[in-house]
């Protein structure tokens, strides 16, 4: 899949209008917990989530609680809410993953949702030889950082331009991590246009549809799935998101028309 236009808008009003769904994912979330725990069990690595702006670990904690369900030593960054690079915070994060690789004495996966999935695939850039796999959830990397309806909100919270967003650690944004990466979006997202959160496909990267709003992929039943799925893979491997049988309900294929 290409990457997406440096011209795009963000998504229509209607879009965002309907990112009210985020509720109801959640209660599907609950309701399919025992269908989406049948996913393949995890290895206890440990997983680092980070989440979206404005946003703290009580976010990502269904996520959390699913995964560490499934066998992994899953994390939240404990940085307090997400307002964006406020000084310090790169070397924080950075700290955060040696951490956690020390602690374990293996390689940290990274799940990052939105913009703390452009930090999962920075930090995998800054150290690779730290980081197993990442995971990004509707998290705007590739095309213009205008095209969200979220980019003035991170300059304000911040104070950074969104022009700017290269001059960090790992270097330029869309650039693929050197580890296996897996992008999970919408094209229904309220959000960010969804163009913006695919990854060029590779060799070891790829990218994962799913149904739903930007603001409940962290607990979208089809979205948790394939992060388990994803995680599971073993260290040094990667296969390709199967998408045959039952699966292809719940996944659509990437090649269709946009």
């Amino acid at each position: 899949m290409a990457s997406a236009s440096p011209h795009l808008a963000p998504p229509s009003t209607a879009l965002l209008l309907l990112e009210g769904r985020a509720l109801p994912e959640l209660a599907a979330f609950v309701a399919a917990y025992p269908l989406i725990a049948s996913a393949p069990r995890g290895d206890g690595h440990p997983v680092l989530v980070l989440p979206g702006l404005i946003t703290s670990d009580r976010s990502t904690g269904p996520l959390r609680t699913f995964l560490a369900g499934q066998g992994y030593a899953a994390h939240g960054w404990e940085l307090g809410r997400n307002y964006g690079l406020l000084p310090g915070f790169e070397r924080r994060m950075l700290d955060r993953v040696k951490q956690l690789n020390d602690e374990y004495g293996r390689k940290v996966s990274l799940v990052g949702w939105s913009l703390g999935g452009i930090y999962a695939r920075q930090l995998a850039k800054a150290l690779p030889d730290s980081v197993r796999s990442v995971i990004t959830l509707g998290s705007p990397f590739a095309g213009s950082p205008r095209a969200t309806n979220a980019w003035r909100l991170y300059e304000f919270t911040s104070g950074h331009k969104v022009d700017d967003r290269d001059n960090h650690m790992g270097g330029a944004i869309a650039a693929p991590p050197p580890v296996p990466t897996t992008a999970i979006y919408s094209r229904t997202d309220g959000i960010c246009a969804w163009q913006c959160c695919v990854e060029v496909e590779g060799p070891i990267t790829e990218n994962i549809e799913v149904p739903g709003s930007h603001c409940g992929l962290g607990h979208n039943p089809a979205a948790v799935y394939a992060v388990a799925d994803r995680l599971a893979q073993p260290e040094g491997t990667f296969t390709p998101f199967d998408r045959s049988g039952w699966r292809q309900v719940f996944y659509p294929d990437p090649a269709r028309p946009h």
